[in-house]
């Protein structure tokens, strides 16, 4: 066993409680320990984040990357907007893409000789949580007053597309250029299914809400993934669009990043990566049979951090997320309408949450996404009072208390959890780097189990998901 990785610490912001009122981390109690990725998976990548270099490594990785990129349409007159999302900030603490999009800047601006170079922050429920992350990372400083936020609700923008008319964020496509600055993270694979997910931004993060609900509401999972491909097609987006800069993430850490200006050569690589390393992480954990989860990262619930993994993705763990056989996963706005009033979903093609789940203890995490949904259909004790009364002002979560208790101290909380559901296997959800915390009989399992989803992952699920993708893996490699 071995000593615990220090969590993501606490951060302030008007989504989460103060900082201050976080007394203990979950893997301060006893019993907790770590485990190294690459003990549980040896053939993980290298990676230069973190590392001794911290994000110096980063930088010279995007120059790197950025010197196979053609800028030559670029003129020194023209107008650039570099393009965010939100959760590219959430990655192991957000200075590396945060770095990524400085270097950006300023290889462009010496590249080309343009200086009117802004940065445009897309972002999905929480309106103002990317101005936070400007100002935290001194972005609004380093673009000369160019960053901004944009959210879903700002002025739109139509876009013809072959499927008729789309609508985007109209301060996205305001300048003579976009550069796509995205990252590799896996994220929400209940909803993407690892399908275009190098694309999907154009219908999420920078795509008016009328549009990018299709993801949530209309169409659901897999088949709302055509939307951001019409409108990244679209003849309008792409007489704007200049290159994509990715962050390569890993489970571990940062890879490194890739650049390219054909963004469906860059997918296919992130469709690879993804499968690779991030589903062997999410096939080990669905086979855990029991355990409590802990949540104690500053994210909403759904997007909290274990190993790459969000809440969200282990929720619906006992199901295979990447076989496109499988039509639906347990959780996603759109399977949650199919749930009747006894907790079971009310068609037979919809599975259930993860039954391995037994209890949620909420240490540590954000408001500004409906999350209600998981305190409803699992356990649920969160800590604090201060806590549960910002929950209860929060009109996403209006009924994320009435489905929940609430325990005075992170200690009595995690006894009570103990007590009800007799496990002391426990998955910390605090975004430990490089690792895992957990409890000893969840780490000693994980460690029996990994050798043999090591294997079946790289014998039989990877070729059958990227098969499914219509990924070659011989054209990769050239």
């Amino acid at each position: 066993m071995r000593p615990l990785i220090p969590p993501i610490p606490p951060r302030k912001s008007q989504y989460g409680i103060d900082p201050s009122l976080v007394k203990k981390r979950v893997c301060e109690l006893p019993g907790m320990t770590s485990v190294l990725l690459k003990d549980l998976f040896p053939d993980l990548p290298e990676v230069i984040y973190p590392g001794g270099e911290g994000v110096a490594a980063v930088r010279r990785a995007t120059e790197e990357a950025l010197r196979k990129v053609d800028m030559s349409r670029i003129k020194p007159e023209h107008s650039v907007n570099i393009l965010a999302s939100h959760h590219g900030f959430t990655l192991l603490g957000g200075e590396p893409y945060a770095e990524m999009l400085k270097t950006i800047k300023d290889v462009v601006e010496a590249r080309t000789g343009c200086k009117n170079i802004r940065l445009r922050a897309g972002v999905g429920l929480r309106f103002k949580e990317t101005e936070e992350y400007i100002k935290r990372f001194g972005l609004d400083e380093y673009f000369h007053g160019k960053a901004a936020g944009v959210a879903p609700i700002d002025e739109g923008i139509p876009i013809e597309t072959e499927i008729g008319t789309l609508y985007g964020i109209k301060k996205v496509y305001d300048a003579d250029w976009i550069i796509h600055a995205h990252n590799s993270d896996v994220r929400e694979v209940h909803f993407h299914r690892q399908v275009d997910r190098a694309v999907k931004p154009f219908g999420m993060s920078y795509a008016r809400i009328e549009t990018r609900s299709t993801y949530h509401q209309n169409l659901g999972p897999r088949a709302a993934n055509f939307t951001a491909r019409a409108i990244f097609d679209s003849p309008f987006v792409q007489s704007k669009f200049a290159f994509a800069c990715f962050l390569m993430v890993a489970p571990n850490g940062i890879m490194g990043v890739d650049a390219d200006n054909d963004l469906y050569a860059l997918n296919d690589r992130v469709t690879y990566l993804g499968c690779r390393y991030y589903g062997k992480m999410m096939t080990l954990f669905g086979e855990i049979d029991e355990c409590i989860v802990a949540l104690d990262f500053p994210c909403p619930v759904v997007y909290v951090f274990s190993a790459g993994v969000i809440y969200a993705n282990f929720a619906g763990a006992n199901t295979d997320l990447y076989d496109l056989d499988n039509p639906l996963p347990g959780y996603t706005w759109y399977t949650e309408a199919f749930y009747g009033k006894r907790g079971r979903p009310l068609l037979d093609d919809v599975p259930p949450l993860n039954p391995a789940i037994k209890m949620c203890v909420h240490n540590y995490a954000w408001t500004g996404y409906p999350s209600a949904f998981f305190s409803e259909h699992i356990p649920t004790v969160v800590v604090g009072w201060e806590q549960a009364e910002l929950f209860n002002r929060d009109p996403q979560n209006l009924n994320y208390m009435k489905h929940a208790v609430v325990a005075e101290t992170t200690e009595a909380a995690m006894e009570f959890a103990y007590k009800v559901t007799g496990t002391r296997k426990v998955l910390i959800f605090d975004g430990a780097i490089g690792g895992i915390n957990l409890s000893e009989p969840l780490a000693e399992f994980l460690l029996k189990k990994a050798p043999a989803v090591s294997e079946r992952v790289e014998n039989e699920l990877l070729p059958k998901w990227l098969r499914q993708r219509g990924v070659d893996l011989s054209r990769l490699k050239q």
